[in-house]
């Protein structure tokens, strides 16, 4: 039996002049979706809502007609610690590359789906997206509301 293939992730953040390269274990692709499983292997990192430990595992859905990609967040031991949301622009999916464009707006949900916290909302909105780009504006601000949607309905993905 062959090993899932690898697939070049990158998350990209233009404001801050920044791209995110890492490779992630394929589990389902195609043109308009991907499901990809990654491990964190920086150093613990808290956010004080949630901790990163060298050895997480997030299984990450790319999506090439939505606003947004999740992060469901494991430990090592396969314990659920929630979903990490980012509002992005769709997903570019290809067949060796997903590049996601960040749009720092992010949405962090809770193991039960208790605790549902936006973040990031005023270095997205220091961006004047809403004068500059109103449809990218409109779209992110859509994109956050459907997240919380889906989170309080314990819709695909936030389900166990």
């Amino acid at each position: 039996m062959s090993s899932p293939r690898l697939i070049t992730v990158k998350l990209v953040k233009p404001e801050k002049n920044q791209v995110v390269t890492y490779c992630a274990r394929v589990i389902r692709a195609t043109p308009e979706y991907a499901l990809v499983r990654a491990v964190w292997d920086h150093p613990r990192l808290n956010l004080g809502y949630v901790t990163f430990e060298p050895g997480d595992v997030f299984f990450e859905h790319f999506y090439a007609d939505r606003w947004y990609n999740v992060f469901e967040l494991r430990s090592a031991t396969g314990m659920l610690k929630g979903w990490y949301c980012n509002v992005t622009r769709p997903a570019i999916i290809s067949s060796e590359t997903i590049i996601s464009e960040d749009l720092d707006l992010d949405l962090f949900v809770s193991a039960e789906r208790d605790r549902v916290m936006r973040l990031d909302v005023e270095e997205f909105e220091a961006r004047g997206l809403a004068q500059r780009d109103p449809h990218v504006y409109a779209a992110a601000c859509a994109a956050l509301e459907e997240l919380e949607r889906l989170a309080g309905a314990g819709a695909p993905p936030f389900c166990v």
